[in-house]
């Protein structure tokens, strides 16, 4: 098993309503290893504000590869980095899995990562026995700048992923 931190970036809430703008992976194991992908949008919809906080303009964004060419390069990165099936995992899996889960399903009719994902401020929450200290990791753990460019977020998780490894949790890389 190979964990996975991914971070996306997107122009609206959900897929439902918006489409992936970018993402980045960071296998946790040898975090030289990266992934980043920019896909144009799928549909018509989008919000300006949601968008804006990727960097991209819509005009720019339009200008991105093809989402199923994207998610066909990301599957076989996830192959050739993985040691055994995929573990998805990332700051907020709510937002970036649904994502990610969509169009893996869309373009490629299956999803990698199988039908689950980790949450990293859950299994802090479990290592301190706290629910309330939810986002206390964020500011002690991370190393690389949160930016939103989806591969310096990601790498930026992996860092607090392997601190808190360090600190107890028996996670395997």
């Amino acid at each position: 098993m190979s964990y996975i931190v991914v971070d996306i970036e997107a122009d609206d809430q959900s897929p439902a309503t918006g489409s992936m703008v970018c993402f980045g992976a960071v296998l946790v194991k040898d975090m030289s290893k990266t992934f980043y992908g920019q896909t144009k949008p799928i549909t018509e919809k989008w919000n300006p504000k949601a968008l804006s906080i990727s960097g991209f303009s819509r005009k720019e964004h339009e200008k991105f590869d093809d989402p199923k060419e994207v998610m066909e390069k990301f599957a076989k990165w996830l192959e050739e980095v993985s040691e055994g099936k995929p573990t998805f995992i990332s700051d907020n899996n709510s937002f970036d899995w649904q994502w990610i889960n969509y169009y893996f399903h869309k373009y490629l009719g299956r999803n990698p990562f199988g039908f689950s994902s980790r949450r990293i401020g859950d299994l802090y929450c479990g290592m301190v026995m706290s629910a309330n200290k939810n986002n206390e990791w964020k500011r002690k753990f991370r190393k690389t700048k949160h930016d939103h460019n989806p591969v310096n977020d990601a790498k930026g998780n992996a860092e607090a992923l392997l601190t808190m490894k360090e600190m107890g949790l028996n996670i395997k890389f």
